[in-house]
């Protein structure tokens, strides 16, 4: 079980400084979907870049995983509005399919990357054990 958990740290983390990456790479269609009461959607987009950034990051430096974890969490409650916004007013991103099923699918995917988060934020069984 520690591998598969590390194992797939490291892919959440290279997920996350992907997809930080790409809010500055190509901000239009997340700017697109930034729900249209919160100012300054370019700035919310290029924000919310760094910070998946530095969570994926933060995921991979031991002293501060736990830390960049519950970081990883409140970001994604944090983008939320965007995914239902993107989902209730059927906005279609160029280069994925329109599907009303594909949008929708957004919103459980957040529970998912939330728990899969919250996981890095317990303390390796053996971290516990050699504390105790």
């Amino acid at each position: 079980m520690p591998q598969l958990k590390l194992f797939l740290r490291v892919v959440l983390a290279l997920f996350m400084i992907t997809a930080g990456t790409l809010h500055w790479v190509t901000p239009d269609p997340f700017v697109k979907i930034v729900p249209s009461f919160l100012p300054y959607p370019l700035a919310l987009v290029y924000i919310s870049g760094i910070f998946e950034v530095l969570g994926g990051v933060g995921l991979l430096v031991p002293p501060v995983s736990r830390a960049a974890a519950w970081g990883l969490i409140a970001l994604f409650v944090a983008v939320f509005p965007a995914n239902i916004n993107m989902a209730v007013n059927q906005i279609q991103l160029d280069g994925i399919p329109d599907s009303d099923l594909l949008r929708w699918w957004r919103l459980p995917l957040q529970t998912v990357l939330i728990a899969w988060a919250w996981w890095y934020t317990k303390p390796s069984a053996q971290n516990h054990t050699s504390q105790l």
